[in-house]
């Protein structure tokens, strides 16, 4: 009952004051609000990647060569990844089921008088669709007989079919890619943007036809992505394909791999640890914005502890505890900065939402974690009773005698 009695004065308090309140609790606010419109953004970001890494599926590993461990003093040995490595994996390395190099570049397409610029132009092979998880919606994609012949075909996403004006019956048309003609055979199905990539503007291309637009030079390094068998045999054919690269390299054991092989955990892993750092930062330095939320609820409190000597004193002459006082001015900064962290997860999940609608492409709608939430209230919670303290030991302290004399 006395602490009912302590929260219902605390609040009728901070009712009498309600602008002073609100400034009060406005610090706490901004901090708040702040950090939960950056955690929102990037969190629906985080998700939104990490969902569609996920529908690689478990068993996909890429390869690519790692240009940062170049040296640039060592000319005579460039580094490289070549689609003769690539076989020589797949024939060396148990446990691969699909596999397909990667080579891709910025090419104008054109057809008739309509030119555009696609996000890329990919050559692949007839392994695409499986590897990556990536199907044709209309006609069909590449296939082996494509390559093994060379000829001038193409699989276009949906963008292309509208910035080049096919019309209602894009198969079979003829677009220049580049300087050569080919033959739309497919159109790929309607999938966004992925990474940052729209993948309905992509133009996918035999391989053989991809180095005669990049060049020859092109072919020497590649991507090379496939998928295993299953997920189990992930780390085996990890392995097995950097056995196999160090021996075709030449590499002494005490040199570093000259290329990266990558899962879809280590790609979650990765953007996950990119996107948490940022948060991380960017949290902390919002963070200063509570500190300084914390010292003006502080400094009311000081200010409401000398305007209400008075009432402390006569609340003392009537029986009040000095931890009954204590308690009171803790349970002000409590609720002050309490609900300071309500308002702010609001207004900060509402900047949040609005920063996602008003970003260019499809930036994926504002994400707010439970975590957040917590550390949001738990934080909130904790500048309330640090710097509640003072104020509410140094008004607890009060002689009820020369409380009562006070003018």
């Amino acid at each position: 009952m006395i602490q009912t009695e302590n929260l219902r004065v605390a609040l009728e308090a901070l009712w009498a004051n309600k602008v002073r309140s609100f400034l009060t609790a406005l610090g706490i606010i901004i901090g708040v609000a702040s950090v939960i419109a950056v955690v929102s953004v990037v969190q629906g970001l985080q998700v939104l990647i990490s969902g569609q890494l996920q529908g690689l599926g478990a068993n996909y590993v890429m390869v690519f060569p790692d240009l940062t461990n170049q040296n640039p003093a060592i000319i005579a040995k460039p580094i490289k990844l070549t689609w003769d490595d690539a076989k020589a994996i797949q024939r060396q390395v148990p446990g691969i089921a699909k596999m397909t190099p990667v080579i891709a570049g910025p090419v104008q397409v054109r057809y008739r008088d309509r030119k555009h610029d696609p996000d890329f132009v990919l050559g692949v092979n007839e392994n695409w669709q499986e590897v990556m998880n990536h199907t044709v919606d209309e006609g069909r994609f590449l296939s082996q007989v494509d390559l093994e012949h060379r000829r001038k075909v193409a699989v276009i996403g949906q963008e292309i079919v509208t910035e080049l004006d096919l019309g209602q019956e894009p198969i079979g048309q003829v677009i220049y890619v580049g300087s050569l003609p080919m033959t739309v055979v497919g159109i790929m199905e309607d999938r966004g943007e992925n990474l940052g990539v729209d993948l309905n503007n992509l133009v996918f291309v035999p391989f053989d036809s991809a180095l005669g637009l990049f060049g020859r030079n092109a072919g020497d390094q590649i991507q090379v992505r496939m998928k295993t068998t299953n997920a189990e045999v992930v780390e085996p054919v990890r392995d097995g394909i950097r056995g196999v690269l160090r021996q075709r390299h030449h590499l002494a054991k005490e040199e570093p791999d000259d290329f990266q092989i990558q899962t879809q955990d280590e790609l979650v892993d990765t953007v996950g640890n990119i996107l948490g750092s940022v948060t991380a930062i960017v949290a902390g330095v919002v963070g200063i914005a509570l500190l300084v939320g914390g010292i003006g609820i502080m400094n009311i409190l000081l200010v409401s502890v000398t305007e209400r000597t008075r009432e402390i004193g006569v609340r003392k002459a009537l029986g009040a505890r000095r931890q009954d006082v204590l308690i009171q001015f803790l349970i002000e900064s409590i609720v002050l900065s309490l609900s300071g962290g309500i308002i702010g997860v609001a207004v900060g999940y509402g900047l949040g939402s609005l920063i996602s609608a008003v970003l260019p492409g499809d930036f994926p709608p504002a994400y707010v974690p439970w975590w957040a939430i917590a550390i949001a209230f738990g934080f909130s919670t904790l500048v309330g009773v640090f710097f509640g303290s003072y104020p509410a030991s140094r008004a607890a302290r009060l002689d009820p005698i020369e409380a009562l004399r006070y003018e």
